[in-house]
């Protein structure tokens, strides 16, 4: 009887667990783990619910070699039928006292940065454009491995 109850309530958690969730992530190689200021990969989603919020995510993957403690970023986005684009700059901290803000594995680190603080809404369906460029003074920018986006509708 016992083991029928723990069997049943494990059962619910596991199908409570399974809501699915609206995402998009995309990451971009980085040649040779030097991110040079010309390149500046384009990556592109769509929005399909603009009755939905959003939360959005700068990820980046560096090795523990990275020499600083932050990275300044321009995101230039374009939206669905629009030609003009929208720049803004970011800086985003990825230590703190020394030790790496984000997960890391062996000398592996991954940083899932929130660009807002409040999840945000997109005005139009359609196929946005978000273009990442890195504005830090060395050029090359060594031991960047990946950059990317990623956007996940916001829990209600």
């Amino acid at each position: 009887m016992r083991k029928s109850v723990y069997l049943l309530f494990f059962s619910m958690i596991s199908l409570a667990s399974c809501e699915t969730m609206d995402l998009f992530e995309k990451n971009v190689k980085i040649p040779k783990h030097a991110w040079e200021s010309r390149f500046k990969p384009e990556l592109q989603f769509e929005i399909k619910d603009t009755s939905a919020s959003y939360r959005i995510f700068f990820v980046i993957r560096h090795t523990d070699a990275y020499e600083y403690e932050n990275i300044w970023v321009n995101l230039t986005s374009t939206s669905p039928g629009d030609t003009l684009s929208v720049s803004q700059k970011f800086e985003f901290k990825l230590a703190t006292f020394d030790k790496w803000t984000g997960s890391g594995m062996d000398d592996i680190f991954e940083h899932r940065i929130s660009l807002y603080r409040q999840p945000v809404k997109f005005k139009n369906k359609g196929l946005y454009k978000v273009g990442l460029e890195q504005l830090m003074r060395d050029d090359p920018l060594e031991h960047i491995m990946n950059v990317g986006l990623r956007v996940e509708k916001a829990q209600r």
